[in-house]
């Protein structure tokens, strides 16, 4: 099987083929979820897991299929970027993110400037390669990926600011390093540094208002439109998230950053059917991740990566151990940032989809070497998100910032009643809630808003005031719309702060 068809006339699918399609895209798709599976007891992110399947499946492996597309693989990788970074931005706690937006910004920007720098000068210097070449890489390999980083952190709770710092820059630093990637990868001569700092701010502009603008807007109308169904809140968002991509991309600025800022704002504003909404991003991010990396896997040719195994180590090893902490070093300090989160965030810069998509650009632009930078760029991801992904939950312990004492936090889906000018709020209090042990009066919803069921062990009952909540309680909350809002922020003080969170206001 090629990924090239012969030339000629093109022949239509028969239904015996789409139903063989069909049949291996759901064995895939069963066998990837299955490996979620073993990278969680592992500690492993997943995609190592989903790049052995597509090299499997690839040439020297067992399927023996022979892709080489590197354009059709860098499209649908754009369009899996999309939707990953989407599903990102509508998990992104703003109250998190807040805080530590100056830090992410100039870690994604200043930082990786200085990771290119460093990196590129041990490719060019180290390694041989031509200062093209060696930009190309010391580029492709300085953006993060939040998949790869919270895949194996989300079982260790983590400082806020440590948290929010990592989410910011995973979804802000992919828009200047698609920007300097596409600049190497042109033909001509590279424009000048100034040239290029000015694009990526003008870009990063752009992108910023637009994604601002949409999200804004989509969710002003969310809020005031009632969707026949519950089904079409969750597509409605996503279709919002797309949108911001696509306008932002159209008016020559960053779609990247524009479908996560987009998003962002649309995870942050209370949409009905919030949970739902994440939910059925999450699934279709987890598609996204699974299609392409196995896409990914087919594509490289695995006997070709035997030459290029060492030089992808030694450069691997200047970014791990020089470019990310130098980088982290001169962007943090200036913020005051304790040693401790610094390190932590050092060894955390894990390189997951981004930089082996973006190392399809120079194959597509036809740069010479590109294929070399492939080959060396997809060994680094794997060989250091294999060193650095089971040791990052241990090296947070080490550092005494995996402390589990923090309460975690409720999530809470709304669905409108319209004719009854109200919301029904659902709920279920998680096992580190410090709404364990509350009544049901010391919760004291604002007037208006009243728990009308729990259910418990499979059963559902109606509490009274002196009803006493426990963990894996779920609860039905009716509130009227003016005090809608009030009531869920009380809602989630008590389970942050428990039955003395904010005295008898609503702060938590």
């Amino acid at each position: 099987m090629s990924a090239h068809a012969s030339p000629g006339k093109v022949r239509p699918l028969t239904v015996h083929q789409l139903n063989e399609l069909l049949l291996i895209g759901s064995l895939v798709l069963l066998v990837a979820v299955v490996a979620v599976r073993l990278s969680s007891r592992s500690g492993l992110p997943s995609l190592l897991l989903y790049l052995g399947i597509g090299i499997a499946m690839g040439q020297d492996g067992i399927g023996n299929i022979t892709f080489d597309n590197a354009e059709l693989t860098q499209v649908i990788g754009y369009g899996a970027l999309v939707v990953i970074l989407a599903e990102g931005g509508l998990g992104t706690k703003w109250k998190e993110v807040r805080p530590a937006l100056p830090a992410a910004s100039v870690l994604a920007t200043v930082g990786v400037a200085v990771s290119v720098g460093i990196t590129a000068a041990a490719a060019h210097y180290l390694i041989g390669l031509e200062w093209r070449q060696a930009l190309l890489i010391g580029a492709v390999v300085s953006s993060t990926d939040a998949a790869a980083v919270f895949s194996v952190l989300r079982k260790v709770p983590l400082p806020s600011r440590v948290t929010g710092t990592l989410e910011a820059e995973s979804g802000f630093n992919d828009a200047p390093v698609v920007i300097l990637v596409v600049a190497f990868s042109t033909t001509g001569p590279v424009d000048s540094w100034y040239v290029l700092v000015a694009t990526i701010a003008l870009e990063l502009a752009i992108g910023a208002a637009i994604g601002l603008a949409v999200g804004f807007l989509g969710a002003y109308g969310l809020k005031r439109v009632a969707l026949p169904a519950s089904g079409l809140y969750p597509i409605a968002v996503m279709a919002i998230a797309v949108t911001a991509y696509a306008a932002g991309a159209l008016a020559h600025g960053s779609g990247f950053l524009a479908v996560y800022l987009a998003s962002m704002v649309l995870g942050n504003a209370k949409l009905p059917h919030q949970p739902a909404n994440r939910g059925f991003a999450e699934g279709l991010g987890w598609i996204a991740q699974i299609g392409m990396f196995v896409l990914l896997g087919l594509l490289v040719t695995p006997h070709e990566l035997l030459r290029d195994f060492w030089p992808a180590v030694a450069i691997g090893l200047v970014l791990t151990a020089v470019a990310r902490p130098v980088s982290v070093f001169l962007s943090l300090t200036p913020f005051r940032l304790p040693w401790q989160e610094q390190a932590l965030m050092s060894w955390a810069g894990l390189r997951g989809a981004v930089p082996i998509i973006l190392a399809t650009i120079p194959m597509v632009s036809g740069i010479e070497g590109s294929r070399k930078v492939f080959n060396i760029v997809f060994v680094l991801v794997v060989v250091y998100t294999l060193v650095q992904g089971p040791t990052l939950p241990w090296l947070a312990k080490a550092l005494r910032l995996g402390d589990g004492s923090e309460a975690t936090d409720l999530g809470v889906e709304s669905a409108p009643l319209e004719r009854l000018r109200g919301h029904l709020l659902s709920l279920s209090i998680p096992e580190q809630s410090r709404m364990h042990g509350v009544e049901v009066a010391e919760l004291r919803l604002p007037q208006g808003a009243a728990v009308t069921l729990v259910v418990r062990d499979g059963k559902s009952f109606v509490p009274s005031p002196t009803t006493v909540l426990r963990r894996g309680d779920e609860l039905l909350v009716v509130a009227t719309d003016p005090v809608r809002d009030a009531a869920e922020r009380r809602l989630r003080a008590v389970g942050k702060g428990g039955k003395l969170a904010g005295w008898l206001g609503t702060g938590g």
